[in-house]
């Protein structure tokens, strides 16, 4: 194995606001990633992983240095229907994974807005997925995994065996080893379908209000937050939550669960193409087009309904329209995610989006997720909320914009929360140091020295938020 110029490429993150040259190694074997370490100690160069590269910031970038391409390790290895167990390479996608198990009857616990992330980069972030509240992060489904260290030890980590290793390495980035194979157990379902729930918030305290109130009744639920608009209707939007439809009320569920059924269809109608959807939304991507769309959408939304939808249907929104994050621009999008206490996260949103209102840089999409702490070494979780905005990126508001967003910061660590570092971009090392706290970032930095003794393991977003 050897550098070349042919595997020095240009990458970037999803919103493709950030981009990093770096020489990129597709391994297909274990063997494969072992020597990459050992070409990178050679060369003095640094290794970061990435798999389908879907992260907002730059965790699978790596400038100057070696990306490792997971996406050819991607195999189902072995998968259990009766007991719902199944293990997997780290390449194999979420899209891989609810295909094979979904027709068995069962489905993945915690999933992310699109199907096309990977398995390895779930863990590396630790997703949260619409029903955080009751099912945890998908670590908390993880029974076991493999992971490589750069030294070349493989260790096997359970929440029993190498517990301070299960507990960091997912969560940790990529930056302690690589994942090998993931055992994870699956939930099951009666049917194909789940039975969606969907009222109005007329204004941010009724909107967290809702979360709050009926999480405990639901499955998942899911807020959307017209970032938009301000005054006493700040924060309006709508909410969907949904329960799994069961035994006896779905009348055909071998019907609902085949995949046919589970498919997103790409074309509107059956006639036009979703692919080039992002071409005509576009020139919606201005601050006064974006204001017109969340009204149209608020307006639309203010009758309260109850409607069946599949699960891919469901989760995945993000896969509804192809490329969407083109429609933003050659610079891009950027999102900012924010974890607050119940107790802190009105005052705090409220702050923070008037302040984006008010400078004209508002966000063009709000989420909303209620959320419960969870036991991993690097975690983003809170009792309480999260709220992620989308940005768009331009050459005259980039600066502006950084600004803003280090404002936000300091609002958040003032009301007690936290960060999720597979998305924002702006997360500076002081920032970390702050909400992660000295004695956690000390544990992390302790493993890291006993995994990667040589710091092979980098990123651009390892170097920026820990300095």
């Amino acid at each position: 194995m050897s550098l070349s110029l042919k595997n020095f490429v240009q990458l970037e993150n999803f919103g493709h606001s950030l981009r990093a040259p770096s020489y990129c190694f597709r391994p297909t074997r274990a063997e494969e990633i072992f020597d990459t370490f050992c070409l990178a100690e050679k060369m003095g160069l640094t290794v970061t992983a990435r798999g389908a590269g879907k992260s907002y910031n730059d965790a699978a970038l790596n400038g100057g240095g070696i990306v490792l391409d997971l996406s050819a390790m991607n195999q189902i290895l072995a998968w259990d229907s009766a007991s719902g167990v199944v293990r997997c390479e780290p390449g194999v996608t979420l899209e891989q994974l609810w295909q094979c198990v979904e027709p068995d009857g069962w489905w993945p616990p915690v999933v992310s807005g699109t199907m096309k992330t990977t398995l390895g980069g779930c863990l590396g972030a630790n997703i949260h997925g619409k029903n955080n509240f009751k099912r945890g992060t998908i670590g908390e489904h993880v029974l076991e995994f493999a992971a490589m260290l750069p030294t070349g030890k493989t260790v096997t980590c359970s929440p029993e065996e190498n517990a301070d290793l299960f507990y960091a390495l997912i969560g940790g980035l990529g930056m302690l080893g690589i994942f090998l194979s993931i055992t994870m157990q699956m939930k099951r379902v009666e049917s194909g379908l789940l039975e969606v729930h969907a009222w109005p918030a007329h204004d941010l305290h009724e909107h967290l209000s809702l979360l709050l109130e009926n999480a405990p009744s639901y499955d998942y639920i899911v807020g959307w937050l017209d970032s938009t608009h301000g005054g006493r209707s700040l924060g309006r939007g709508q909410i969907h939550a949904a329960n799994y439809v069961h035994g006896g009320e779905d009348p055909n569920p071998q019907q609902t669960m085949r995949l046919d059924n589970q498919v997103l269809p790409p074309r509107i109608f059956g006639v036009f193409p979703k692919s080039i959807l992002h071409y005509f939304m576009g020139p919606f991507m201005i601050n006064l087009g974006a204001w017109g769309v969340n009204t149209a959408k608020y307006v639309a939304s203010l009758r309260r309904h109850t409607f069946r939808q599949s699960h891919a249907a469901f989760h995945f929104l993000l896969d509804y329209v192809p490329n969407w994050e083109l429609s933003y621009g050659r610079s891009g999008l950027i999102q900012y995610q924010s974890f607050l206490p119940k107790e802190t996260a009105q005052e705090t949103w409220r702050a923070m989006l008037s302040m984006s209102i008010k400078r004209g840089l508002p966000s063009y999409l709000g989420v909303t997720k209620r959320h419960r702490p969870d036991k991993f070494l690097l975690s983003h979780a809170v009792d309480g909320f999260s709220l992620a905005l989308d940005f768009k990126v331009t050459d005259g508001r980039r600066a502006k914009l950084s600004q803003m967003l280090q404002e936000f910061d300091r609002l958040v660590l003032q009301a007690g929360g936290r960060f999720y570092f597979a998305k924002n971009s702006e997360t500076t090392a002081e920032t970390t140091r702050a909400f992660l706290g000295e004695e956690t970032i000390s544990k992390f930095k302790e493993l890291k020295k006993r995994c990667d003794p040589d710091h092979l393991l980098e990123s651009d977003l390892f170097r920026r938020v820990f300095g």
